[in-house]
């Protein structure tokens, strides 16, 4: 045996110990000739979310049978962003999918205008598509392929949640703030180590920041109080203050040690005067990123230091590789990232890959895996956590499929979106 043949052996043993049986993957490794797939096709598949989103996959198909799982969710924008990614087929097909760099960077140059959150959403479920073909082709997990572990496990947080599903487009929140405690201590039992919570209210769409920053302020108080002084929070306000606001807002939470405040302003690098300003006045640690959409836009934040924590998105930052880099940057400043990921659980597998490979990105926001929904449309789904740490994923690829007669149920719903307004009517962030 020649030391090829050797190794093609070896690759096909390993693979095949680590698949199951479960629908998408075979129970032994299939044997793939890597250095001549093609692809052949690409699909988009809208899926209603139950919520006020629809989820926007794609599927690329190839000349040897595989297929790759991407997502490119965006909120209220999913048909064009749909639009996009089919644009994208006839640059596509007839192409090497595992030369994923060449491809990222052909979609994000080669155009005349590039970036933006609709086309990088488009080119993240493209490129995540990608690299789960290349890891089902030999056999192995994506984080596998991008390095292999730098943890063991993947830390998780959750959202302060809801109380469970009355039908596929209706949950049953908390009624009160005595449900709601009541839920944040059930899920410290549960063994949730962090949750994040919206401190900053809105009620009937009106902001009005005097009155958000008094009961945002009470209400973390007592959920400091029902939790205890170690259990970690993550405010969330949403980008709903402006910078006067948000520096009161967070000098009045610093006394609960908060993890950090998420988004207290549009943080993000266009305003980046604002960004100063909020840094220069508050100490509570702070976090935006969600809506950025390639290194270049985090760049100001890492060099300046201007925020503690990096929340860029799978789904919308160009895809795993993308991810990656943004992490490498911020490493270089000593800052972490901790991916925002409130999609589907296509969104969940391709950032917990790149938290698995990743020193510095510790912490993983969850807003799948904890619904029945998911075990429908991901054949049973491959997102296993208990006591608030992911398992790390180890069948091929991103290592799920979706079930298209499931999705089909729950086909493209029209979605309005809701401005919030300043109680004179006056429109304002959201």
């Amino acid at each position: 045996m020649n030391r090829r043949h050797f190794l093609t052996g070896a690759l096909a043993a390993t693979a095949g110990a680590a698949l199951a049986p479960t629908p998408g993957f075979s129970a032994t490794q299939e044997t793939f000739d890597v250095r001549n797939l093609l692809i052949t096709d690409l699909k988009t598949i809208l899926v209603d979310a139950g919520n006020d989103e629809n989820y926007v996959f794609v599927k690329i198909y190839t000349n040897q049978g595989i297929t790759g799982l991407g997502e490119g969710t965006l909120s209220g924008k999913c048909l064009t962003v749909a639009t996009a990614i089919g644009e994208l087929k006839r640059h596509l097909v007839g192409k090497d999918p595992t030369e994923i760099e060449r491809h990222f960077q052909d979609i994000f140059r080669g155009p005349r205008y590039r970036g933006g959150p609709v086309l990088m959403s488009a080119l993240s479920a493209i490129e995540i598509a990608l690299w789960d073909i290349l890891g089902k082709a030999v056999g192995l997990p994506i984080w596998r392929l991008l390095g292999g572990r730098a943890r063991d496990r993947v830390r998780i947080y959750c959202h302060e949640g809801y109380l469970g599903r009355i039908s596929h487009t209706k949950k049953r929140r908390f009624k009160d703030d005595d449900e709601e405690i009541a839920l944040w201590k059930q899920k410290k039992l549960d063994g949730w180590t962090c949750i994040k919570g919206g401190f900053f209210p809105v009620k009937n769409k009106a902001v009005n920041f005097r009155e958000a920053i008094r009961e945002g302020v009470e209400h973390l108080a007592k959920v400091r109080e029902a939790v205890g002084p170690d259990f970690d929070i993550i405010v969330e306000i949403h980008g709903k203050a402006n910078p006067l606001a948000a520096i009161e807002f967070c000098n009045r939470v610093e006394e609960f040690h908060p993890l950090w405040v998420e988004e207290a302003t549009q943080l993000e690098s266009e305003v980046i005067q604002e960004a100063r300003q909020i840094r220069a006045q508050t100490r509570v640690p702070l976090a935006t990123g969600e809506r950025l959409c390639s290194r270049y836009d985090f760049a100001p934040l890492c060099s300046e230091r201007l925020v503690d924590v990096l929340m860029p998105d799978v789904v919308h930052v160009g895809g795993i590789s993308e991810m990656r880099k943004i992490a490498a940057l911020a490493e270089c400043f000593r800052m972490e990232i901790s991916p925002h990921n409130p999609q589907s659980e296509v969104s969940t597998l391709a950032s917990l890959h790149v938290c698995a490979c990743t020193p510095n990105a510790t912490l993983l926001e969850v807003g799948s895996g904890q619904d029945p929904f998911w075990n429908d449309l991901f054949f049973g789904g491959c997102f296993k956590y208990d006591r608030g740490y992911a398992e790390l994923p180890e069948r091929p690829g991103l290592g799920i499929d979706l079930d298209e007669k499931v999705a089909a149920k729950y086909p493209y719903q029209e979605k309005d979106f809701s401005s919030l307004r300043f109680p004179d009517g006056a429109i304002t962030d959201r």
